[in-house]
């Protein structure tokens, strides 16, 4: 039987696009979504680009959005610090973006060390929490100086924890290694995650669908992520075997998802 979905949150990289190139029938699919009045919201664990860069990507893919429409692992921590701990001083293992995101929600960033001597590292004592996010500018001085403001009993937030973000050709090391790193290093263990699986994000995008949890339909390519956020927050899950996952692992996973889909085509299989 097919259920009544009338809200649809869609992972981006692996679900709906690959690199620079919309993988099949994605946006003919989200085209029907919204003709069939459907809402329609996108999250993307990526902390590299503010929402509405992806949202001009996925236009230029062709699958029109606007920047309301997409949510961010970025956004969501900015967003939650803002609300709970605004004085914290924190230091960023991320890029620009990440900083710019965290400074619009006026938060406070410790600089950095650009042009100092690369064996440098900040006085921990004036960083109150150490942030880790997606960053291919990582170098010995970040992690130095993340893992001596640790040490010293700095908090320990990310935006996402991924260990491998896909590309074309193969997947890149993400955040999830670099706070494996750390917490192997201090003995401490992530505090807060505010991208997938973190109920964080999805608390936003059921604000912003305006639905219940029960008529709503997370839709990813990775299990312990997209799935467990949605199967978490009580909503349909679907993943699409055109990233990560095989469909092997979907389906010896638990929690397991409800759908399984060779690609995003398929949902009108299941779905009124």
């Amino acid at each position: 039987m097919k259920r009544l979905i009338d809200g649809f949150v869609f992972d981006l990289d692996g679900t709906l696009y690959l690199g620079e190139s919309a993988l099949p029938h994605a946006p003919e699919t989200v085209a029907e979504l919204r003709r069939r009045g459907k809402k329609v919201l996108f999250v993307s664990n990526k902390p590299l680009e503010p929402g509405s860069v992806y949202a001009q990507k996925l236009t230029r893919l062709g699958i029109p959005a606007s920047s309301e429409e997409v949510i961010t692992s970025a956004f969501v921590l900015g967003c939650h610090l803002a609300c709970t701990e605004p004085g914290l001083r924190l230091f960023v293992i991320g890029e620009e973006n990440l900083r710019q995101e965290l400074r619009a929600h006026g938060l406070h960033i410790v600089p950095d060390l650009l042009d100092q001597d690369p064996r440098e590292v900040i006085d921990p004592q004036g960083i109150d929490a150490v942030v880790v996010a997606f960053d291919r500018t990582l170098d010995y001085r970040k992690l130095n100086t993340a893992y001596q403001a640790l040490k010293k009993g700095a908090r320990f937030f990310a935006t996402n924890s991924d260990n491998i973000c896909p590309m074309p050709g193969g997947g890149i090391p993400d955040a999830g290694a670099t706070i494996a790193y750390l917490e192997h290093l201090t003995g401490r263990k992530l505090e807060l995650l505010a991208g997938k699986p973190s109920p964080l994000m999805m608390n936003i995008a059921m604000q912003r669908l305006g639905l219940p949890a029960g008529r709503c339909m997370m839709i990813g390519d990775r299990l312990e992520t997209d799935i467990k956020m949605g199967h978490d927050a009580g909503m349909a899950t679907g993943v699409v075997l055109t990233g990560v996952t095989t469909r092997a692992l979907a389906a010896a996973h638990s929690p397991a998802p409800d759908f399984i889909l060779n690609h995003i085509g398929q949902l009108f299989d299941y779905i009124e």
